[in-house]
């Protein structure tokens, strides 16, 4: 299947905020911006995969390693379609 270029916004809240930020820092990289907000972080940035539900699952299984207690709301923009998703599940798919 082909890779599709994703538009990320998130906010992720954690019991362990500096832990999850060095997580997020090694998969973000250059391609986004994280700011701190609260117990957790707004978070803006561009992936390519195939598509959002991995994309999703890959981020908060890789933040949960450090952090149980982590959480995401997250949407996820490509081709015209928005994609939120709250932890691991979809709650809403419409156009963007």
């Amino acid at each position: 299947m082909a890779q599709k270029s994703f538009k990320l916004s998130a906010t992720v809240s954690s019991a362990n905020p500096l832990a999850v930020k060095t997580v997020l820092e090694r998969i973000i990289g250059n391609d986004g911006s994280i700011k701190q907000a609260g117990n957790g972080f707004e978070v803006s940035a561009e992936f390519k995969g195939e598509n959002a539900r991995d994309l999703n699952r890959m981020i908060l299984s890789e933040m949960r390693r450090v952090e149980k207690k982590t959480s995401i709301h997250s949407q996820w923009t490509s081709e015209g379609i928005a994609e939120k998703f709250f932890d691991y599940a979809l709650k809403q798919t419409k156009k963007a």
